[in-house]
């Protein structure tokens, strides 16, 4: 991994396993740039996922981890962004396989569905693997075809207060 700090987003429903995984890279000595919100108080996921997906489709990021109630939300807005492939880990061996053959640079966890011991492990195996490139690179470049075509280059600036 890079020397970028990973960048993290989350809404209410993922604020308890964040300071989990805050705790985590801190004993490991990662470095991470919070950008979720800070309590259980209800906000609205696409700010935080826009927060991160797009500092990770704009170079600005490295990786980053999303983390909502249950991932869903958080991974469809991530991966609306170019050159995002945020992945929805429920596993370890998700986790790894998303890192060896998709290249993933957002991992998404849900925080209401995957306990906590369970979540640190898939974070470790994301962060730990490393991508196998080979055959996989023929799917990532028409993934990026793909997105040359379907993505707009203006990007999303979301407008209004992170409620």
């Amino acid at each position: 991994m890079g020397e970028q700090p990973i960048w993290i987003g989350n809404d209410h429903g993922g604020f308890d396993l964040k300071k989990q995984v805050i705790e985590y890279l801190n004993q490991k000595g990662i470095a991470y740039k919070d950008m979720g919100c800070d309590s259980t108080q209800i906000v609205r996921y696409p700010y935080y996922a826009g927060l991160v997906a797009g500092a990770v489709s704009k170079g600005e990021a490295e990786r980053g981890i999303l983390i909502c109630s249950t991932g869903i939300g958080m991974s469809i807005i991530a991966n609306k962004f170019k050159g995002v492939r945020a992945s929805l880990c429920t596993s370890t061996f998700a986790s790894k396989m998303t890192r060896a053959h998709n290249n993933s640079n957002l991992l998404v966890l849900g925080g209401k569905v995957t306990g906590t011991f369970e979540a640190l492990d898939i974070l470790e195996a994301w962060l730990s693997t490393k991508y196998e490139g080979g055959r996989h690179d023929i799917s990532l470049g028409l993934i990026s075809e793909a997105e040359e075509v379907l993505c707009n280059e203006g990007g999303w600036k979301p407008q209004g207060p992170i409620l």
